[in-house]
């Protein structure tokens, strides 16, 4: 693939958090043409795009993934390049209070989308239809969850094991139940059609225009509401966390230089607690907001979330080894740069939670 001429690139779910980041990163870093595919859900806000929108790179189309005759006809009026598959429910507490959602955007709208795709693909021919790629985009919460260190610790190993790209399925809830069935759509299509399709999972992303139903940016604006913070169980729960921008360069690497038909698992190497990462956000605020009393008194732990994974790490060695990408922000540094966005945005804040969601707690059925 000619990486230097400039291509036509679908985002689905360009509106969501990851998505946005893509997009941006597409307009500002490259010459390839955007076109934005998002229903604008409560996740999806346009707001996160004000930087790029009067780009005449950047399109945006408000469909459903689901909708048959809207995602056909994106099809036929960009004749794309590239299709980068973000669209999706994601948060793990809205998957236990409403399953059906999820298995309707993250199953039934991917193979919509890989049908759409499949028969655009089908009626090209030479350059472009050789080149053509369609990326997925899923979660490394597919792979179920895994030891904590205490535990290794405690056994006559002490190995610390992590997910690769060969690690088997073992989803524990019913978002990541749902995004391990479109994983397996796309590898299907890619192996019974041909359809050059390339999968990437994911580690926890944070950063700039995260919706606040999320640890990080929940944990900030209550914070400075002098809100309880809210950990779950004790929170000693694992995860790898990955700065969203990072992770867009991440997933413009693999579309761009990915071989098809393989998977990349994309991590930060940055294994932490969530009650450390809770403290953490806290003590930057005492330095960078201080106030009478420290933040850390407003930490409450609740009952925890049903089924909840004890521990998420990522092997990235692979998209390292074979694309050359690594994390160019170290945790320190991210979670600093969240920080300071989320004091310096309090109106986008503002607006993504109006009329739809008021940082109440969610999935404790």
């Amino acid at each position: 693939m000619n990486n230097n001429q400039a291509k036509t690139i679908i985002v689905t779910g360009g509106a969501g958090f990851i998505g946005s980041a893509v997009v941006r990163e597409l307009i500002n870093s490259t010459n390839h043409n955007v076109v934005n595919v998002d229903k604008l859900t409560y996740a999806g806000n346009l707001e996160s795009l004000t930087t790029i929108d009067q780009n005449p790179r950047y399109k945006f189309e408000k469909f459903d993934i689901c909708d048959i005759q809207g995602i056909k006809q994106i099809f036929e009026k960009y004749q794309p390049d590239i299709v980068m598959h973000l669209a999706a429910e994601s948060h793990v507490d809205r998957s236990i209070d409403g399953p059906g959602e999820f298995i309707q955007t993250n199953i039934v709208g991917t193979y919509t989308l890989l049908e759409q795709a499949r028969a655009y693909w089908n009626q090209l021919d030479g350059d472009k239809k050789a080149n053509f790629r369609f990326h997925h985009v899923s979660t490394d919460e597919v792979y179920g969850d895994l030891p904590h260190p205490d535990e290794v610790l405690d056994s006559e190993q002490g190995i610390l094991p992590m997910f690769t790209e060969e690690t088997a399925y073992e989803p524990s809830s019913p978002y990541s139940a749902s995004k391990a069935g479109s994983d397996h759509l796309v590898r299907a299509w890619q192996r019974t059609f041909g359809l050059p399709t390339l999968v990437t999972n994911c580690s926890n992303n944070y950063g700039p225009y995260h919706f606040p139903e999320k640890l990080i940016p929940l944990v900030i604006l209550n914070a400075l509401e002098d809100k309880p913070l809210p950990v779950y169980g004790q929170g000693n729960q694992i995860r790898d966390w990955l700065y969203v921008e990072d992770h867009a360069r991440a997933l413009i690497k693999v579309a761009t230089n990915g071989q098809v038909g393989e998977t990349y698992n994309i991590g930060g190497h940055n294994e932490k607690q969530n009650i450390d990462v809770v403290k953490t956000i806290c003590k930057i605020l005492d330095k960078v907001k201080p106030k009478e009393t420290k933040y850390e008194d407003q930490i409450t732990y609740v009952a925890d979330r049903p089924g909840h994974d004890m521990r998420y790490a990522i092997d990235a060695s692979k998209i390292q080894k074979e694309l050359g990408w690594t994390p160019q922000e170290t945790f320190e540094s991210g979670i600093k740069k969240t920080v300071e966005w989320y004091l310096d945005n309090q109106a986008w804040c503002k607006h993504v939670q109006d009329g739809s969601y008021q940082r109440e707690r969610l999935g404790n059925k």
